[in-house]
Order: C-alpha cells, then structure tokens, then sequence
C-alpha cells in the first residue's frame, strides 16, 4: 500500500484539507491507509519508494501478519542494503 494518499505537502500546511476534490474532515483523513493495520495490531514498516515526476518522494508500506516483526525488519534491511536509499536523491527538474 502507498505510505499516504497524498504528495508531500508545504511545511506551512498542517494537513491537507482537499484531496482531488473531496474534503478531509479530520487531521486523520489525509493519511488513513497507516490506519487500519496498526489499530489491529500487525506491524507495518515503510519504506522509501522511489521520486514521482515532479521530484517528491514516494513510500510504500509493507503489512506483515502478527508477529512477523522481524521478517519486515529484515526487509527493510535488505531494502536498504540493495538502495542505499540515503544516498539517493531526486530527479533534476527543469
């Protein structure tokens, strides 16, 4: 699943209050598909997924089933072994 149905946003912006039209009601409306997994209890990791083209970053998050911890933690280490995600930057836009 996406890390958030939404692009970065401003700094200045405390939340999205429209996404395509449609009106967050709540804070929590703008990043609800974190929600449901972790008020279950399974674990979620998040991972970098890469730039779109207009140069923000994107993530993708991983749902294990309960207690498979460690098997998303070595993952995520593996993710980060084959991308070196931190040396990663993004496109040059025009």
């Amino acid at each position: 699943m996406p890390s958030a149905q939404v692009w970065p946003f401003e700094v200045e912006e405390v939340h999205p209050t429209h996404i395509n039209g449609t009106a967050m009601d709540t804070y929590h409306r703008w990043m609800e598909v974190v929600i449901p997994a972790g008020l279950i209890g399974l674990p979620v990791l998040n991972l970098p997924a890469g730039f779109g083209g207009n140069g923000l970053p994107i993530g993708l998050q991983l749902i294990g089933a309960k207690g498979s911890d460690a098997v998303l933690l070595s993952m995520g280490q593996a993710w980060h072994q084959e991308t070196n995600w931190p040396s990663q930057r993004p496109p040059v836009l025009d």
